[in-house]
Protein backbone atom coordinates (compact mmCIF):
# COMPACT_ATOMS: atom_id res chain seq x y z
CA UNK A 1 0.00 0.00 0.00
CA UNK A 2 1.39 3.39 -0.99
CA UNK A 3 2.22 5.87 1.76
CA UNK A 4 -0.27 8.72 2.17
CA UNK A 5 2.56 11.28 2.27
CA UNK A 6 5.80 10.79 0.37
CA UNK A 7 8.94 12.84 1.13
CA UNK A 8 9.12 14.35 -2.36
CA UNK A 9 5.54 15.60 -1.98
CA UNK A 10 6.52 18.02 0.78
CA UNK A 11 8.86 20.21 -1.25
CA UNK A 12 6.64 19.90 -4.33
CA UNK A 13 3.58 21.17 -2.47
CA UNK A 14 5.53 23.97 -0.77
CA UNK A 15 6.72 25.24 -4.16
CA UNK A 16 3.24 24.89 -5.65
CA UNK A 17 1.62 26.89 -2.84
CA UNK A 18 4.23 29.65 -3.04
CA UNK A 19 3.95 29.85 -6.84
CA UNK A 20 0.20 30.41 -6.74
CA UNK A 21 -0.62 28.59 -9.97
CA UNK A 22 0.15 25.33 -11.75
CA UNK A 23 1.92 27.10 -14.60
CA UNK A 24 4.10 29.18 -12.27
CA UNK A 25 4.96 26.07 -10.24
CA UNK A 26 5.85 24.26 -13.46
CA UNK A 27 8.33 27.00 -14.36
CA UNK A 28 9.80 26.91 -10.86
CA UNK A 29 10.17 23.12 -10.88
CA UNK A 30 11.31 22.80 -14.47
CA UNK A 31 8.29 20.66 -15.37
CA UNK A 32 5.32 20.95 -17.69
CA UNK A 33 1.98 22.14 -16.27
CA UNK A 34 0.57 18.71 -17.14
CA UNK A 35 3.27 17.01 -15.05
CA UNK A 36 2.55 19.31 -12.10
CA UNK A 37 -1.18 18.60 -12.38
CA UNK A 38 -0.52 14.86 -12.53
CA UNK A 39 1.72 14.97 -9.44
CA UNK A 40 -0.89 16.97 -7.51
CA UNK A 41 -3.67 14.57 -8.51
CA UNK A 42 -1.57 11.62 -7.35
CA UNK A 43 -0.99 13.32 -3.99
CA UNK A 44 -4.71 13.97 -3.55
CA UNK A 45 -5.54 10.40 -4.49
CA UNK A 46 -3.13 9.03 -1.89
CA UNK A 47 -4.41 11.44 0.76
CA UNK A 48 -8.05 10.88 -0.12
CA UNK A 49 -8.82 14.61 0.07
CA UNK A 50 -8.73 17.66 -2.18
CA UNK A 51 -5.66 19.74 -1.38
CA UNK A 52 -6.09 22.45 -4.02
CA UNK A 53 -9.28 23.95 -5.40
CA UNK A 54 -8.47 24.85 -8.99
CA UNK A 55 -10.22 26.46 -11.90
CA UNK A 56 -8.97 27.33 -15.36
CA UNK A 57 -7.64 30.66 -14.06
CA UNK A 58 -6.83 30.28 -10.39
CA UNK A 59 -6.10 27.92 -7.53
CA UNK A 60 -6.64 28.11 -3.78
CA UNK A 61 -5.69 25.73 -1.02
CA UNK A 62 -8.47 23.76 0.62
CA UNK A 63 -8.54 23.58 4.45
CA UNK A 64 -6.76 20.24 4.16
CA UNK A 65 -4.26 21.84 1.79
CA UNK A 66 -3.56 24.64 4.28
CA UNK A 67 -2.92 22.05 7.00
CA UNK A 68 -0.72 20.01 4.67
CA UNK A 69 1.32 23.10 3.75
CA UNK A 70 1.80 24.16 7.36
CA UNK A 71 3.24 20.78 8.34
CA UNK A 72 5.20 20.35 5.11
CA UNK A 73 7.03 23.63 5.61
CA UNK A 74 7.75 22.80 9.24
CA UNK A 75 9.19 19.39 8.32
CA UNK A 76 11.26 20.85 5.48
CA UNK A 77 12.55 23.54 7.80
CA UNK A 78 13.56 20.95 10.40
CA UNK A 79 15.33 18.86 7.76
CA UNK A 80 17.12 21.95 6.49
CA UNK A 81 18.15 23.00 10.01
CA UNK A 82 19.42 19.49 10.80
CA UNK A 83 21.48 19.39 7.62
CA UNK A 84 22.93 22.78 8.41
CA UNK A 85 23.79 21.90 12.00
CA UNK A 86 25.50 18.69 10.94
CA UNK A 87 27.53 20.52 8.33
CA UNK A 88 28.13 23.69 10.34
CA UNK A 89 31.77 22.78 10.88
CA UNK A 90 32.34 23.42 7.19
CA UNK A 91 31.49 27.08 7.93
CA UNK A 92 30.89 28.10 4.31
CA UNK A 93 27.09 28.50 3.97
CA UNK A 94 25.38 26.72 1.13
CA UNK A 95 21.86 26.03 -0.11
CA UNK A 96 18.89 28.25 -0.89
CA UNK A 97 18.09 31.54 0.82
CA UNK A 98 14.65 33.11 0.23
CA UNK A 99 14.54 36.85 0.84
CA UNK A 100 11.67 39.34 0.79
CA UNK A 101 11.96 43.13 0.68
CA UNK A 102 9.77 46.08 -0.22
CA UNK A 103 9.83 47.28 -3.82
CA UNK A 104 11.80 50.51 -3.64
CA UNK A 105 14.29 49.50 -0.97
CA UNK A 106 14.70 46.08 -2.55
CA UNK A 107 15.55 47.58 -5.92
CA UNK A 108 17.87 50.27 -4.57
CA UNK A 109 19.71 48.42 -1.81
CA UNK A 110 18.84 44.77 -1.21
CA UNK A 111 19.24 43.65 -4.82
CA UNK A 112 22.69 45.26 -5.25
CA UNK A 113 23.74 43.96 -1.81
CA UNK A 114 22.77 40.41 -2.79
CA UNK A 115 24.89 40.76 -5.92
CA UNK A 116 27.90 41.50 -3.72
CA UNK A 117 26.90 38.80 -1.23
CA UNK A 118 26.83 35.91 -3.71
CA UNK A 119 30.26 36.93 -5.01
CA UNK A 120 31.59 36.17 -1.52
CA UNK A 121 29.41 33.08 -1.01
CA UNK A 122 29.10 31.31 -4.37
CA UNK A 123 27.67 28.14 -2.82
CA UNK A 124 24.52 30.00 -1.79
CA UNK A 125 21.54 30.50 -4.08
CA UNK A 126 19.34 33.50 -3.32
CA UNK A 127 15.75 34.11 -4.39
CA UNK A 128 14.64 37.72 -3.89
CA UNK A 129 10.95 38.60 -4.03
CA UNK A 130 9.85 42.22 -3.83
CA UNK A 131 6.40 43.22 -2.60
CA UNK A 132 4.50 46.42 -1.89
CA UNK A 133 3.97 45.41 1.74
CA UNK A 134 5.85 42.91 3.93
CA UNK A 135 4.32 39.43 4.21
CA UNK A 136 2.79 38.39 7.55
CA UNK A 137 5.46 37.60 10.14
CA UNK A 138 4.11 34.05 10.36
CA UNK A 139 4.57 33.45 6.61
CA UNK A 140 7.10 30.65 6.10
CA UNK A 141 7.56 31.38 2.40
CA UNK A 142 10.73 33.38 3.16
CA UNK A 143 13.81 32.81 5.27
CA UNK A 144 14.49 36.52 5.83
CA UNK A 145 12.34 39.62 5.34
CA UNK A 146 13.91 43.08 5.18
CA UNK A 147 11.37 45.58 6.43
CA UNK A 148 10.90 48.98 8.03
CA UNK A 149 9.96 49.11 11.69
CA UNK A 150 10.21 46.42 14.35
CA UNK A 151 7.21 44.06 14.20
CA UNK A 152 5.60 43.55 17.63
CA UNK A 153 5.62 39.76 17.57
CA UNK A 154 7.54 37.54 20.01
CA UNK A 155 7.44 34.60 17.59
CA UNK A 156 10.05 36.15 15.32
CA UNK A 157 13.55 37.59 15.60
CA UNK A 158 13.91 41.21 14.47
CA UNK A 159 17.49 42.40 14.12
CA UNK A 160 18.01 46.13 13.60
CA UNK A 161 20.19 46.65 10.54
CA UNK A 162 20.33 50.42 10.25
CA UNK A 163 18.71 53.57 11.61
CA UNK A 164 16.34 55.40 9.32
CA UNK A 165 14.10 58.44 9.73
CA UNK A 166 10.98 59.57 7.98
CA UNK A 167 11.15 63.18 6.83
CA UNK A 168 8.67 65.70 5.49
CA UNK A 169 9.77 67.30 2.24
CA UNK A 170 8.55 69.25 -0.78
CA UNK A 171 9.93 70.75 -3.98
CA UNK A 172 11.14 74.39 -3.80
CA UNK A 173 8.63 75.33 -6.51
CA UNK A 174 5.73 74.03 -4.40
CA UNK A 175 6.92 75.87 -1.29
CA UNK A 176 7.38 79.08 -3.27
CA UNK A 177 3.84 78.75 -4.57
CA UNK A 178 2.11 77.66 -1.34
CA UNK A 179 4.48 78.81 1.39
CA UNK A 180 6.29 76.91 4.16
CA UNK A 181 4.16 75.32 6.89
CA UNK A 182 5.29 76.55 10.31
CA UNK A 183 3.32 74.18 12.53
CA UNK A 184 1.76 70.73 12.09
CA UNK A 185 -1.63 72.40 11.95
CA UNK A 186 -0.58 74.26 8.81
CA UNK A 187 -0.39 70.96 6.93
CA UNK A 188 -4.19 70.86 6.78
CA UNK A 189 -4.04 73.79 4.35
CA UNK A 190 -1.46 72.16 2.10
CA UNK A 191 -1.58 69.46 -0.57
CA UNK A 192 -0.03 66.36 0.96
CA UNK A 193 0.88 63.24 -1.00
CA UNK A 194 -0.50 60.08 0.60
CA UNK A 195 1.11 56.65 0.56
CA UNK A 196 -0.92 53.53 1.29
CA UNK A 197 1.60 51.01 2.58
CA UNK A 198 1.65 48.41 5.33
CA UNK A 199 -0.69 48.45 8.28
CA UNK A 200 -0.24 52.10 9.16
CA UNK A 201 -3.28 54.34 9.31
CA UNK A 202 -3.64 56.03 5.94
CA UNK A 203 -3.98 59.79 5.77
CA UNK A 204 -2.73 60.54 9.30
CA UNK A 205 0.75 61.90 10.05
CA UNK A 206 2.19 61.88 13.57
CA UNK A 207 4.65 64.66 14.45
CA UNK A 208 6.43 64.99 17.79
CA UNK A 209 8.55 67.59 19.52
CA UNK A 210 10.31 67.84 22.86
CA UNK A 211 12.06 65.24 24.98
CA UNK A 212 11.16 63.09 27.95
CA UNK A 213 8.10 64.18 29.91
CA UNK A 214 7.87 67.33 27.78
CA UNK A 215 7.49 65.37 24.56
CA UNK A 216 4.25 66.01 22.72
CA UNK A 217 2.85 64.26 19.66
CA UNK A 218 0.26 65.69 17.33
CA UNK A 219 -1.71 63.66 14.80
CA UNK A 220 -2.62 65.51 11.62
CA UNK A 221 -5.10 64.32 9.01
CA UNK A 222 -3.68 65.24 5.64
CA UNK A 223 -5.46 66.39 2.51
CA UNK A 224 -4.44 66.20 -1.10
CA UNK A 225 -5.44 64.97 -4.50
CA UNK A 226 -2.69 62.38 -4.96
CA UNK A 227 -2.15 59.03 -3.25
CA UNK A 228 -0.38 55.81 -4.23
CA UNK A 229 0.93 52.54 -2.82
CA UNK A 230 4.28 53.03 -4.59
CA UNK A 231 6.89 55.15 -2.85
CA UNK A 232 8.87 55.80 -6.04
CA UNK A 233 5.84 57.36 -7.69
CA UNK A 234 5.12 59.45 -4.59
CA UNK A 235 8.67 60.84 -4.64
CA UNK A 236 8.31 61.68 -8.33
CA UNK A 237 5.11 63.59 -7.60
CA UNK A 238 6.86 65.54 -4.86
CA UNK A 239 9.73 66.34 -7.24
CA UNK A 240 7.16 67.59 -9.75
CA UNK A 241 5.86 70.06 -7.16
CA UNK A 242 2.52 68.44 -6.35
CA UNK A 243 2.74 68.64 -2.57
CA UNK A 244 4.38 67.70 0.72
CA UNK A 245 5.52 64.12 1.22
CA UNK A 246 6.53 62.05 4.25
CA UNK A 247 9.15 59.54 3.14
CA UNK A 248 12.01 57.47 4.53
CA UNK A 249 15.33 59.29 4.43
CA UNK A 250 17.03 56.55 2.40
CA UNK A 251 14.62 57.30 -0.45
CA UNK A 252 14.96 61.09 -0.59
CA UNK A 253 18.37 62.00 0.80
CA UNK A 254 19.92 62.45 -2.65
CA UNK A 255 17.19 64.96 -3.53
CA UNK A 256 17.65 66.83 -0.26
CA UNK A 257 21.38 67.04 -0.91
CA UNK A 258 21.02 68.37 -4.46
CA UNK A 259 18.21 70.78 -3.57
CA UNK A 260 15.47 69.10 -5.61
CA UNK A 261 13.54 68.65 -2.35
CA UNK A 262 13.55 70.74 0.83
CA UNK A 263 12.86 69.39 4.31
CA UNK A 264 9.65 70.69 5.86
CA UNK A 265 9.11 71.19 9.61
CA UNK A 266 12.60 69.86 10.44
CA UNK A 267 12.18 70.62 14.14
CA UNK A 268 9.48 67.94 14.39
CA UNK A 269 10.16 64.21 14.64
CA UNK A 270 8.17 61.64 12.70
CA UNK A 271 7.89 57.90 13.49
CA UNK A 272 11.14 56.03 12.97
CA UNK A 273 11.47 53.67 10.04
CA UNK A 274 14.52 51.72 11.19
CA UNK A 275 15.48 48.84 8.93
CA UNK A 276 15.14 45.32 10.33
CA UNK A 277 15.89 41.79 9.21
CA UNK A 278 13.04 39.57 10.35
CA UNK A 279 13.10 35.77 10.59
CA UNK A 280 11.55 33.03 12.71
CA UNK A 281 13.09 31.90 15.99
CA UNK A 282 13.41 28.44 14.49
CA UNK A 283 15.87 29.82 11.94
CA UNK A 284 18.07 31.94 14.20
CA UNK A 285 20.79 29.25 14.31
CA UNK A 286 20.91 28.98 10.54
CA UNK A 287 24.40 29.67 9.22
CA UNK A 288 22.97 30.91 5.93
CA UNK A 289 20.68 33.44 7.58
CA UNK A 290 23.25 34.59 10.11
CA UNK A 291 25.87 35.10 7.40
CA UNK A 292 23.42 36.97 5.16
CA UNK A 293 22.07 39.25 7.89
CA UNK A 294 25.60 40.10 9.08
CA UNK A 295 26.56 40.99 5.51
CA UNK A 296 23.48 43.16 4.90
CA UNK A 297 24.01 45.02 8.19
CA UNK A 298 27.60 45.82 7.25
CA UNK A 299 26.64 46.69 3.68
CA UNK A 300 24.00 49.18 4.80
CA UNK A 301 26.51 50.95 7.02
CA UNK A 302 28.49 51.86 3.93
CA UNK A 303 25.42 52.95 1.95
CA UNK A 304 25.33 56.74 1.72
CA UNK A 305 21.52 57.17 1.80
CA UNK A 306 21.35 55.55 5.24
CA UNK A 307 21.95 58.17 7.90
CA UNK A 308 24.05 57.01 10.82
CA UNK A 309 22.46 57.75 14.17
Amino acid sequence: MAETVQPTDLSFFSVLAAAGSLSAAARELGLTPAAVSKHLSAMEQRAGVTLVNRTTRSMTLSPEGELYLEHARRILEDIDALSELIGSSKKEPKGLLRVNATLGFGRSFVGPAISRFVEKHPQLSVQLQLSVTPPPVTDDSFDVCIRFGEPPDSRIVARRLAPNRRLLCAAPAYLKRRGHPRTPGDLARHSCIGIRQGDEAYGVWHLSTGRGSARKTRSVRINGGLATNDGEIAVKWALDGHGILMRAEWDIRQYLENGALVQVLPEYDTPNADIFAVYSQRRQLSNRIRTFVDFIAQDLKSSQPIRKA
